[in-house]
């Protein structure tokens, strides 16, 4: 919003640097991190008093975590409030790719809110219902990916790119919606069922964005995807914007979440972080890119995916306890030892992404 003062320059004064991405991403940044400090402890003070037993906890869960009884959940809310506020303030809002983004994020955050609601209310962890959740995480990945194919440039629009092989090109037509759609689903879902342990998902995430921020910066502009052989996307640069407030928020956030966490995320949270990770993936032309930069996610929905299945078919366990960091729990880790890391695992594949724009 704040662009606009940008038309009020004439060259080389203070209005000018308005019009630098990188000028307003530091400042989404800075105004997301003072939001979280400001607003985070009166907002715990208040998820307390409403939810009184707080995020209920699974019986069949590592017993370390029945001393997080009472830890109230929802803490989600304070990230993406600060990441509202700081993208409406700084991005371009005449910026198709940022509204799809936002449209996923406040969508999955909204699935997720109704979802930590009814737990909290029935002081269960069922829930809403896994079919409703995800029938709405599947429409919004429709909506997403139809109107970023659509916004694409004509030489990319329906086509998936690939890393390292730069001139390569599938095209999948129509079919990139679905495909658009799987990115989006299971992004949002890898990053719920990572959001076990105190501060286990949010570095990660942030990690994780902040690498595909500067891939939407570098796609976005002419100049870099030139000398880095990369497709141009107009106009994704503005996703930095994005990006920088959700790290904002996220250290934000951090501060109340390190162990032990004084509030959780909860769906409301995970699921909108891991959606917007997906959307960013998908407007950028980076979806693959995602699977590598968000390979933790990954690792810990598979970990899910194969203990259900081995379980169904032999009555017998791949791992002590699924999602994986459960695993490593049950055989004696501590937590901060698991999370730190899974940490350093996530910067690897971080920096192991950001390669891939120069390797050919």
């Amino acid at each position: 919003m704040l662009y606009w003062l940008s038309s009020l320059s004439e060259g080389g004064d203070l209005f000018n640097l308005f019009r630098y991405i990188t000028f307003r991403a530091g400042a989404a940044f800075f105004t997301a991190l003072i939001f979280g400090f400001m607003f985070g402890k009166p907002l715990i003070g208040y998820l307390r008093r409403v939810q009184k037993k707080g995020q209920p906890i699974r019986d069949d869960g590592p017993e370390t975590h029945f001393a997080k009884a009472g830890t109230p959940t929802m803490g989600g809310i304070l990230i993406l409030s600060a990441l509202f506020v700081s993208t409406l303030l700084w991005a371009r809002l005449d910026n198709g790719y940022v509204w799809i983004v936002l449209l996923v994020t406040a969508g999955y955050a909204a699935i997720g809110f109704a979802d930590d609601y009814a737990k909290v209310s029935k002081n269960n962890t069922k829930g809403v219902s896994g079919r409703v959740r995800m029938g709405l995480g599947l429409a919004l990945a429709l909506l997403a990916s139809g109107w970023a194919m659509y916004l694409h440039p004509a030489g990319l629009s329906g086509q998936l790119a690939l890393p390292v092989f730069k001139d390569v090109l599938v095209n999948l037509g129509l079919f990139f919606i679905p495909f658009g759609m799987l990115v989006i689903v299971g992004a949002a879902n890898a990053v719920n069922l990572t959001d076990g342990l105190d501060g286990l998902a949010i570095m990660p995430v942030m990690i994780a964005a902040s690498t595909l921020g500067v891939i939407a910066y570098t796609v976005g502009r002419v100049d870099f995807t030139e000398y880095l052989g990369v497709h141009h996307v107009p106009g994704t640069g503005e996703i930095l914007i994005f990006v920088a407030a959700l790290v904002g928020g996220g250290l934000g956030f951090l501060w109340y979440n390190a162990p032990p966490a004084a509030v959780f995320m909860g769906d409301t949270g995970s699921l909108a972080l891991g959606g917007a990770l997906g959307a960013i993936a998908v407007v950028t032309k980076h979806e693959i890119v995602l699977a590598i930069v968000g390979g933790l996610f990954v690792v810990e929905a598979l970990s899910v995916i194969i203990q259900v299945l081995y379980f169904k078919r032999t009555g017998k366990r791949v791992f002590l306890m699924a999602p994986i960091h459960h695993h490593f729990e049950k055989k004696g880790w501590g937590e901060a030892q698991i999370v730190i890391r899974f940490w350093i695992i996530a910067l690897i594949l971080a920096l192991i992404g950001l390669a891939t724009l120069k390797l050919r």
